[in-house]
């Protein structure tokens, strides 16, 4: 079993090796990704794996992605200490978690209602008390804490949701892969620049797992709780 010191080492060897060798700039993200531990995030038995240069299997079908692909996502939302952010697809908390550390507020939206009540109990135990994880269809965004500066989508959409766009403020920054499959998905980065407009960027090629909802892949009829209900 690893010592914590062992996985300190190997944090900061990800940040120097996988990051920052790999031209990851913005200093909130190689300073969040130095503290968060992102062992936390993943079963035990899986810990030892914690800093390899991949994603790793978090339960339901779903994986923790690989670390410099979070921090490309972070860095190219461009997060300030004042700004409210949302994540869609929470996972296992780690991207919430990183998040929390460089924004004020952060809400976050996971369907799978094991994962998210996971997730929520590694944010409490690690006290980052500044986010809220929801089980929810998170292609509708979350209108009740809209607008938002920056919106990070930890899943694959065939095209950009509408109810996302709508939730930026002015200025807003929308980082979310796209694409028809896992294999052919890119990460685009969408600025809002006025009521109807957008820059769009093209920042490389991704491979997530498909983003379930509304305005995203169908998959079934899942019921979501409300935000009210235990």
């Amino acid at each position: 079993m690893q010592e914590p010191s062992d996985f300190t080492r190997a944090r900061q060897r990800m940040v120097e090796q996988q990051l920052a060798g790999r031209g990851i700039r913005d200093r909130k993200v190689l300073d969040a990704m130095r503290l968060v531990p992102r062992e936390t995030f993943i079963a035990a038995q899986l810990a030892p794996f914690a800093y390899q240069d991949g994603p790793i299997p978090i339960g339901e079908g779903q994986t923790l992605s690989q670390p410099y692909v979070v921090a490309l996502m972070l860095e190219a939302g461009a997060i300030a200490a004042q700004d409210k952010v949302l994540e869609i697809g929470a996972g296992s908390g780690y991207v919430v978690a990183l998040l929390s550390r460089m924004a004020c507020k952060v809400f976050a939206i996971e369907r799978h209602a094991i994962l998210a009540a996971q997730a929520t109990k590694r944010l409490q135990q690690l006290g980052y008390d500044n986010a809220e994880i929801l089980c929810a269809d998170g292609t509708e965004g979350l209108p009740a804490e809209a607008p938002f500066d920056a919106i990070i989508v930890s899943a694959g959409s065939p095209d950009v949701p509408e109810a996302l766009k709508q939730q930026l403020t002015l200025g807003g920054r929308l980082v979310i892969p796209v694409g028809l499959n896992g294999y052919g998905q890119m990460l685009t980065k969408l600025t809002r620049q006025a009521e109807g407009a957008f820059a769009s960027e093209r920042l490389a090629p991704v491979s997530f797992v498909p983003l379930i909802g509304r305005h995203g892949w169908a998959a079934g009829n899942e019921e979501f709780p409300s935000r009210d209900e235990d």
